[in-house]
């Protein structure tokens, strides 16, 4: 008997290893492709991450370049609107000097000072304070323009010497800071000098 044990677990040791190996070589496979599948998964996950990266970026640039074009377009009507409104006073303050009929010109100057008002109101909305704060002086300066031109260039109490003196303080007292606040703008936007 002990010939026939001993080619029984010759047998059942051959048996066991054939299937322990083919066990063996299947969980190897089978951890081969769990690891196959992560790296593959881990990947697709970088790649979403890169392309929600990318994304993000573009959608910070189109932001910012949309703030630009909005701060720009703010910045024309702003300059536009304050130099229109100081040549309204202008026009205005040469028409009392010359005695003419000044409805017209008070017409354009009221319509001026509107549209400023409202490009300011604008700008409050969209520019940084840098910006505000120059643009702010400037507006000051003009609006204390216009009230000295209402109240010298109401008849009968304006005289040629306290408007020709106006004149001189727009030139002095307002055009600089128009000039002020267009530097500002133009820095803002990055626009050289």
């Amino acid at each position: 008997m002990g010939t026939a044990w001993a080619g029984l677990l010759v047998a059942v040791v051959g048996v066991a290893g054939t299937l322990g190996a083919a066990l063996l070589t299947q969980n190897r496979a089978d951890r081969t492709k769990r690891m196959e599948l992560q790296a593959a998964a881990e990947q697709r996950r970088e790649e979403r991450d890169h392309a929600e990266e990318l994304l993000r970026a573009e959608q910070a640039r189109q932001r910012q370049s949309e703030s630009l074009e909005r701060r720009r377009t703010c910045y024309i009507t702003l300059n536009t609107t304050a130099r229109q409104y100081l040549t309204a006073m202008t026009n205005h303050l040469h028409a009392l000097r010359r005695g003419e009929d000044t409805d017209a010109s008070l017409e354009n100057l009221e319509e001026s000072r509107l549209s400023f008002r409202d490009s300011y109101a604008e700008a409050q909305m969209i520019a940084p304070k840098t910006v505000l704060r120059v643009a702010g002086v400037a507006k000051a300066r003009l609006n204390a323009a216009y009230g000295k031109l209402r109240e010298y260039g109401t008849p009968p109490s304006a005289s040629d010497g306290e408007l020709s003196f106006l004149e001189e303080e727009f030139h002095q007292e307002v055009w600089p800071h128009l000039g002020e606040m267009k530097r500002a703008m133009r820095a803002d936007l990055g626009v050289d000098d």
